[in-house]
C-alpha cells in the first residue's frame, strides 16, 4: 500500500477539494487558486459541476485515461466563504464516505515562493482560515497540495494581499503554475504521496 492508501481500492472515492470564495469578484484572487486548479482538473475530465446539497459544486469521475479503470474522484468547490470551508467539507465526505486519508485540499500558502508547490499529509494550518475551518471538522490527517504564493511586499496586510488579484508579472506563467498543480494532484491521488513529492516538490 503506498502513502495515499490503495488507490484502486473499491472502498469509495477520493474528495478533491479546491478552496476559495465564491463569486466573480474573487474568482482571480490569490486566494482562489484551489478554484483555479479543480477547475483544470474538472476540464481534464470533461464534466461540468453541479449544485451539492453539501452548499458545494462537485463533479464526479475518474482520474486517468479514459477506460483506464483509474481511481474514482470527486471534484469539489465549497461555496461558503472560505473561513468556514470545514461545513461543505465535512459535508461531503459524510455523503461520499471519504475519510480524511482520501481527501485532499488544494490551497494557497504564504510561506512558499509563487508557483512552488508542497505536497504534505497532515500538519497544522499555518493561519490559513480554509484550513483551519477544515480542521476543526475533519482532523488534520488529510493531504495539501500548498501552492506558494509568497509573502506580501512590505508592510501590506496578509488579509489584503490574498484577496487581491495575481499580478501582472504572476499572471504570465501562472497558468502553467496551475497546470503542475493539477498534475500534482492528479499524482497524488494515483501514485501515492512520496512519488507525487519526489516529482513536484519545489
Amino acid at each position: 500500500m503506498n502513502d495515499a492508501g490503495n488507490a484502486t481500492a473499491p472502498e469509495g472515492p477520493w474528495l478533491v477539494v479546491g478552496l476559495g470564495n465564491p463569486g466573480p469578484s474573487y474568482a482571480a484572487n490569490r486566494h482562489n487558486v484551489g478554484f483555479m486548479v479543480v477547475d483544470l482538473l474538472a476540464e481534464r475530465l470533461g464534466g461540468s459541476f453541479r449544485a451539492h446539497r453539501s452548499r458545494a459544486m462537485v463533479l464526479e469521475g475518474r482520474f486517468g485515461p479514459p477506460g483506464s479503470g483509474g481511481p474514482r474522484v470527486v471534484l469539489a468547490k465549497p461555496m461558503s466563504f472560505m473561513n468556514v470551508s470545514g461545513g461543505p467539507t465535512g459535508a461531503l465526505c459524510s455523503f461520499y464516505r471519504v475519510p480524511p486519508s482520501r481527501l485532499v485540499v488544494i490551497h494557497d500558502e504564504l510561506d512558499i515562493g509563487y508557483g512552488v508547490l508542497r505536497l504534505k499529509r497532515g500538519g497544522g494550518d499555518n493561519g490559513h482560515n480554509g484550513l483551519k475551518s477544515i480542521t476543526s471538522a475533519l482532523g488534520k490527517d488529510y493531504f495539501r497540495v500548498r501552492f506558494g504564493v509568497g509573502r506580501p511586499p512590505g508592510r501590506m496586510d496578509v488579509a489584503a494581499y490574498v484577496l487581491r488579484d495575481f499580478g501582472t508579472v504572476e499572471r504570465k506563467d501562472l497558468d502553467y503554475h496551475v497546470d503542475r498543480a493539477a498534475d500534482a494532484t492528479e499524482a497524488l491521488v494515483t501514485e501515492g504521496l512520496e512519488r507525487a513529492q519526489s516529482r513536484f516538490n519545489g
